[in-house]
């Protein structure tokens, strides 16, 4: 098998190219320091020890971190492969069990004329949301999605609701989502599940009793971010917040980072010290990193009063050990870290 083929096994194994890079220099020392796979792998020292730790969980290293420096040693490609195979076969009765048989999906868009229909859809993307959810509509149709949006909001969703077409809150709007506001002006329908599938209606289309318009759903990664966008950039801003949500208990995981800035927001403006975990990786060298810290500010443009410069910058300022980071979330570029997983906790 040549260097080529071999890597790419490797990545079909979740390795990335430096963890490749890291793993061929440490199979073909056997056993090194940090300092060693580093300089020949091209990449920093914490990064091994990170990587090594990431490894040995895997099975594919063993370290040794009783001895100084500490010692990390490749194990032998064989009981690594006879692990693979044991772990692949241990899993596949479940795997079975779990599976059902379907036909490839079709299209990934779908065209709703339906008014009836497109209730009905929206309720099923509200139902099926699982980290978060943004939604936009008219006052008269928030009683029929209230107990689907209560549900989301009770299994621990971020729900960003819109309500449009009135100047006064709903009696009953604090249950239904994370954070509401209002506009009193019609606009689309619009709603996203965790950035990968949503619908996009007419305004006339749920307020009308003869709408001739048609509504999109869709299941597409790319679309739904920019859904989001449009979302929080052009309609977030208009409206007028009547409700926000209590922050949830302490201590607190989220791989969703919108969840993470809401709750430090919250947080933060009762005054109290939060401590977190940040994993993730460094923006401008893709390195792993994960870091104990502490929060010192919140960048957000989801909760009055807000301090964006543009409305979906959302990010954590950190102190770690005196240096201090910006974090963002999923495609984070300006800021230091980009966050795939973060644990709050109250500072000690």
């Amino acid at each position: 098998m040549d260097d080529a083929t071999l890597r790419a096994h490797l990545r079909r194994f979740g390795f990335s190219e430096k963890e490749v890079d890291t793993y061929l220099t440490l199979l073909a020392h056997g056993e090194a320091k940090a300092s060693t796979i580093a300089e020949v792998a091209g990449v920093s020292k914490r990064y091994v020890y990170s990587v090594s730790e990431a490894l040995a969980d895997r099975g594919f290293v063993e370290v040794n971190d009783h001895v100084v420096p500490t010692r990390i040693r490749a194990r032998p490609p064989e009981t690594v492969v006879k692990q693979l195979v044991t772990d692949a076969e241990a899993i596949k009765p479940a795997l079975e069990a779990r599976y059902t048989r379907t036909e490839p999906a079709a299209d990934q868009f779908e065209v709703v004329k339906s008014r009836e229909t497109v209730l009905k859809r929206i309720q099923g993307i509200i139902a099926d949301s699982e980290t978060e959810l943004t939604l936009s509509l008219p006052i008269g149709r928030l009683s029929e999605v209230a107990d689907e949006l209560e549900a989301a909001v009770d299994r621990g969703v971020l729900v960003t609701l819109l309500i449009t077409e009135t100047d006064e809150p709903p009696a009953d709007c604090c249950g239904v989502a994370s954070i509401t506001r209002i506009w009193g002006e019609p606009m689309p329908a619009m709603v996203t599940a965790d950035d990968r599938v949503g619908l996009v209606a007419p305004a006339e289309m749920l307020t009308s009793t003869h709408s001739e318009t048609q509504a999109i759903v869709f299941a597409h990664p790319q679309l739904g971010p920019v859904i989001v966008g449009s979302f929080f950039g052009n309609y977030w801003p208009v409206g007028t917040e009547v409700a926000v949500t209590e922050p949830a208990g302490l201590p607190l995981t989220e791989t969703n980072f919108r969840s993470i800035v809401v709750e430090a927001t919250l947080r933060c403006r009762k005054e109290t010290p939060l401590a977190a975990r940040i994993e993730g990786r460094w923006t401008e060298t893709s390195e792993a990193v994960d870091i104990e810290c502490r929060i010192v500010g919140v960048t957000q443009g989801l909760i009055e009063p807000t301090n964006s410069q543009f409305p979906i910058e959302a990010s954590l300022t950190i102190d770690a050990d005196g240096e201090t980071y910006t974090v963002g979330g999923e495609g984070a570029f300006i800021e230091d870290i980009e966050a795939e997983r973060v644990t709050l906790s109250e500072a000690a």
